[in-house]
């Protein structure tokens, strides 16, 4: 796992078939900014010596965070240590923990029914106030159909997707199940499980976790976890999980200014600085999971129970505080 303290960007240019062009690249260091900047001057000219060979190159990083970030580091906010542990600000202003050997697991819910629904009721209302329009030779008639369609689809949506699936298995339930269903069978193993707003997250007690190991795949695989997640998880070679709720659950807006990924000029820092003081008072509010039960007959090991403590203090885990 890496997640770099220090960043720094150089630049060169070059001229090809008699037109100039500029690379930029970002560089990274533990140690200084000074170190940072010598990574970076490295790497531009490593890309420009591509190009001069005639290689086809990038003008610059692709400015990506976690998710697809190309085997470069986390660009995340170090906004804490603990220990192995790290805490970062994500591209869009939650707080998030990145362990190296310690297995988190999301098991996302299936919701797809009631956002399927929710467009059939919304295309429907658009459809009827076009034809409306065209009735009453005026505007209103579509005006008014649409934004009462946006208004009352989303809740609409759940309601006809609920009475669709009267009898059938709740999808948390069937969630869960998978999860039970594994610590039946694996009784050596010890899970804590959290309630999310979209499914379960799980985190893993008993054992510290490589996160290409084959156990540890076979585990998110078995429950069903978010394939992204696992494969990010590779990529970056760590475990993660968001500790404070994401803005949109809470009133806000993604983190600004836009986008959110770290590093940030200078002269936008007060702007920053700014969102995440509104973001602090009205997250205090709220709790990212909740913790439901604990599976299986495992003891819990040292290194898990250090980043259990983190983790269930910076969520609100058992604070019955509503979870975002």
């Amino acid at each position: 796992m890496i997640v770099p303290e220090f960043w720094a960007e150089a630049k060169e240019s070059v001229v090809i078939d008699g037109k100039s062009r500029t690379y930029k690249r970002f560089g990274w260091s533990d140690v200084s900014e000074v170190e940072a900047m010598e990574n970076a001057r490295e790497r531009v000219a490593e890309a420009a010596a591509l190009a001069r060979q005639g290689e086809k190159v990038r003008l610059v990083d692709h400015k990506v965070s976690y998710n697809g970030a190309e085997g470069l580091p986390i660009r995340e906010e170090i906004i804490a240590r603990h220990g192995d542990t790290v805490i970062t600000r994500n591209s869009y202003g939650a707080l998030c923990l990145n362990t190296p050997d310690v297995l988190f697991a999301d098991v996302d819910v299936d919701e797809r029914a009631n956002t399927t629904f929710a467009w059939v009721i919304f295309l429907l209302a658009a459809l009827v106030g076009f034809l409306l329009r065209f009735e009453m030779n005026a505007w209103w008639p579509f005006v008014l159909f649409v934004v009462s369609g946006a208004i009352l689809a989303p809740a609409l949506g759940m309601r006809m997707s609920q009475l669709f699936s009267a009898g059938r298995a709740d999808p948390f339930d069937k969630a869960l199940a998978r999860i039970e269903s594994f610590a039946q069978t694996n009784t050596s193993w010890l899970l804590r499980v959290y309630r999310t707003p979209q499914g379960y997250r799980v985190l893993v007690m008993h054992s510290t976790f490589s996160p290409d190991a084959p156990e540890a795949l076979g585990f998110m695989k078995q429950i069903e976890s978010d394939e992204l997640y696992v494969q990010m998880c590779r990529n970056q070679n760590c475990f993660r999980a968001r500790v404070s709720p994401k803005p949109w659950r809470i009133g806000m807006q993604h983190i600004r200014p836009r986008p959110g990924i770290w590093p940030i000029r200078e002269e936008r820092l007060p702007d920053r600085q700014s969102w995440v003081r509104k973001y602090d008072e009205k997250a205090a509010d709220y709790a990212s999971c909740k913790y439901e039960k604990t599976l299986g007959k495992g003891r819990p090991s040292r290194p898990c129970e250090a980043v259990r403590s983190v983790h269930d203090s910076m969520c609100k885990s058992e604070s019955g505080l509503p979870i975002a």
